[in-house]
């Protein structure tokens, strides 16, 4: 947060109006704060930033939301813009392209980065993207969120607390995840979803 501050301090025609360590955080000082954007990581202590899109388009409509974030676009990308966000841009490339994305969609318009703008469009008029589609994307957004905290070695328990979902609802998603993935057992899936972690280091 400090990096995009020092950022945004440069602009003469931008500043930012507050920061927040978590979603509930983030949430409780948008009605006060009334921001004309808020820029979202999807790792959050209390909850995904995919949530916190959700609870902030149901709770404040319109509100324009950024994305800035370490995971994959190609997995995360479209999940976020769906979830309410309107833009999404990898930390890797914040410090050159923050202040333009953040005018953009300040200004009404959408930013995304060329590959997933491509991927998006290429979809849409019913063609495929290049190479084979991931398996992932079968996958809900509370699957998803539990195959990253089981290929970070997660017990089930932690995961439901973590989550806030009882343990019964953890084995209910890890069933799910491993029809969807054509996976065999438990050991296949922890196999699988610790390697897709690996991959996304």
């Amino acid at each position: 947060r400090y990096g995009l501050a020092q950022l945004v301090a440069e602009e003469a025609d931008l500043e930012i109006c507050g920061e927040a360590g978590s979603a509930a955080e983030g949430l409780a000082k948008i009605p006060e704060l009334q921001p004309d954007l808020v820029v979202i990581d999807l790792t959050l202590p209390d909850k995904t930033g995919l949530e916190l899109l959700k609870d902030i388009q149901a709770m404040h409509p319109g509100t324009r939301c950024l994305v800035l974030s370490m995971h994959d676009e190609g997995v995360y990308g479209e999940r976020a813009l769906r979830a309410g966000a309107r833009g999404y841009l990898m930390k890797e490339v914040a410090a050159s392209q923050f202040v333009n994305a953040a005018r953009r969609v300040l200004a009404g318009a959408m930013f995304v980065s060329d590959a997933l703008n491509t991927r998006m469009l290429e979809q849409a008029v019913g063609g495929r993207p290049p190479g084979s589609p991931s398996p992932i994307e079968r996958l809900s957004d509370r699957e998803l969120e539990v195959l990253e905290k089981i290929g970070r070695g997660v017990a089930t328990k932690n995961i439901a607390d973590q989550m806030n979902i009882s343990p019964r609802t953890v084995e209910a998603h890890r069933a799910h995840i491993k029809e969807k993935l054509g996976l065999t057992d438990g050991a296949e899936l922890v196999r699988f979803a610790v390697q897709w972690v690996d991959e996304r280091r």
